[in-house]
């Protein structure tokens, strides 16, 4: 009986041992209807959380069982779930400085126009410069704009505010002066200069002209990029985003990026960012790479983004057919042999590459171009076409053999759809923002905004990408309706294929135990939304890495 109860409690013992502890949850978040994200995985309901990362997701019976003494349980009350948003195409510092600047993106006519600028202007010291605006001619009739307009209203300001598709501005004369802009200025190659009939400069400048101006705008100081970092970040959590891939300007060299060092080393930098730095600059970005690494989880580098064309709205999208309303096929922004060299190059030192195309003939080109550079080893690349906003039938095929990443922003189809059969004709539209078609035919696509060109806002490129309405009003039924789809395809556009696109798919994009606790609350399901319902949808809370960083009313 005694050796019988010594083996007995022998076992006992060895049986406790090998019992798997089971983690206590710092919170868990239960009676959800949580869309985790996952191919074809059941709708869950609870989620527990452990530090920073995600220990449990399912049903709220089994959630009780990593519950402790001090776990927090938050009822969610039945409301909608999923893994936080992710923007694939952000300008965040031009955005998140856009916050505190003139808006003109809702000027409906010259006068509006002219007088935001005038009372602007009457806010700022003399001296300083007036940026931003984001203004849209086609809401006043499809005048570009004079620097005649706004000069007197504007004497000691110089005036730098860009068109809304970030390739085309109005300067001041002040601001030409100050750029030595005059008369003769010859127009550089990949870029245009307005003029009257007379040879006037206007002060309108498009893509590589744009330089120009840019070259002599002081830089702000790093207590000013601060300030406009946390404006920008505070909205990105106000709209549900937990990271954001940041693009650049095509010139400007590390300046971005050192400045996101920079906030994340002082502390200030909670959302996660996914910095590129301009093409130009691959041997400036390898070589930062080879003294400080990729970086973490919070920023990451080693990315690089080229411009093959300009925009549909400027009318310097590369395209093979001249435009309807204008005699041009649009512009390279440098010579193509220059980018596709800048490209290998690029990639040869192991830099991840994408590149901004926006005509049918840019994207052709650069699909090319991956596919040269890429050989047999192109799907592991994951190279990326920004934008691939119009392209032909066969580059839709392309696309959809899933090794080139269309990296789209749908809320321009809702914007663009306005005037783009005025620009390109009835026959070219049918291949504009063709959604549905990529997705059909196997292609990686993946959602963001290009903020501030477009809103921020995630549920706004969902009800774009669902119904294809028109700002305008005027196409209920929605714009080239054959490319709608549904939400959970844009749900996971702006989720799981964005970390993909960004290689962080073992760590975000799905709510699944192991990754980090990015998640976001809202109000409704955009799963069973309509036309009329969508809109009312918002975000309750935003939470990274565990911490709640937006609750709505808080």
């Amino acid at each position: 009986m005694r050796l019988f109860t010594c083996a007995a409690g022998a076992l006992m013992i060895a049986s406790c041992a090998s019992a798997p502890t089971v983690q206590t949850a710092d919170v868990i978040y239960m009676n959800g209807d949580v869309w985790t994200g996952v191919k074809s995985a059941a709708r869950a309901e609870a989620v527990a959380i452990a530090g920073e990362k995600i220990i449990y997701v399912g049903d709220d019976a089994g959630a009780h069982r990593f519950h402790g003494e001090t776990t927090e349980i938050v009822d969610l009350e039945g409301k909608f779930v999923a893994p936080g948003f992710i923007d694939n195409h952000t300008h965040f510092f031009d955005g998140s400085f856009s916050l505190a600047s003139v808006q003109l993106n809702d000027a409906s006519s010259k006068a509006e126009f002219v007088q935001r600028i005038a009372d602007y202007a009457a806010t700022r010291p003399k001296g300083e410069w007036i940026t931003g605006g984001n203004w849209d001619e086609e809401k006043w009739g499809g005048v570009l704009p004079d620097r005649k307009w706004i000069d007197a209203a504007t004497p000691d300001n110089p005036v730098y505010v860009m068109r809304y598709d970030g390739h085309q501005a109005l300067a001041n004369s002040l601001a030409l002066k100050l750029a030595g802009m005059d008369d003769k200025t010859p127009t550089p190659e990949g870029g245009e200069i307005g003029r009257d009939k007379t040879g006037r400069i206007t002060g309108t400048v498009k893509d590589k002209a744009m330089e120009i101006v840019e070259a002599v705008i002081p830089p702000p100081s790093d207590e000013q990029r601060t300030e406009a970092f946390l404006r920008g970040q505070a909205e990105a959590f106000e709209h549900g985003v937990t990271q954001v891939h940041d693009m650049p300007l095509p010139a400007g060299g590390l300046a971005n990026l050192k400045a996101y060092k920079k906030l994340r080393d002082d502390g200030a930098m909670k959302l996660r960012v996914y910095v590129f730095a301009p093409i130009a600059s691959w041997e400036e970005t390898a070589a930062f790479v080879k003294e400080n690494g990729r970086g973490d989880d919070t920023l990451r580098w080693g990315a690089v983004k080229g411009y093959v064309d300009g925009s549909l709205g400027s009318r310097t999208a590369w395209r093979y057919d001249s435009y309807v309303d204008a005699d041009t096929t649009g512009l390279t922004m440098q010579p193509p042999e220059q980018l596709i060299d800048w490209a290998r190059a690029a990639d040869a030192a192991g830099l991840h590459v994408t590149i901004h195309a926006i005509g049918e003939r840019a994207n052709d080109f650069v699909l090319q171009t991956f596919s040269d550079i890429g050989g047999k080893n192109l799907h592991a690349k994951r190279f990326r076409v920004e934008h691939a906003q119009h392209l032909t039938r066969s580059a839709i095929a392309k696309f959809g053999e899933g090794d080139i990443i269309a990296s789209v922003q749908p809320y321009h189809a809702a914007d663009d759809g306005r005037w783009a059969i005025k620009r390109i004709g009835p026959e070219a539209i049918k291949t504009t923002y063709a959604f549905r078609s990529l997705l059909d035919t196997g292609a990686l696509m993946t959602f963001g905004s290009d903020w501030p060109v477009a809103p921020l806002n995630p549920l706004w490129g969902i009800d774009a990408a669902m119904f294809r309405r028109t700002t305008d009003g005027l196409n209920p039924n929605g714009w080239v309706p054959e490319e709608k789809i549904t939400a959970e395809e844009a749900l996971t556009a702006y989720t799981a294929t964005n970390a993909y696109a960004g290689f962080m798919e073992d760590k975000v994009g799905t709510l699944e135990a192991g990754k980090y606790a990015d998640i976001v609350v809202l109000s409704d399901d955009p799963t069973k939304a309509d036309a009329n319902t969508i809109g009312d949808i918002i975000v309750l809370r935003t939470i990274l890495g565990g911490d709640t960083v937006y609750a709505v009313g808080e």
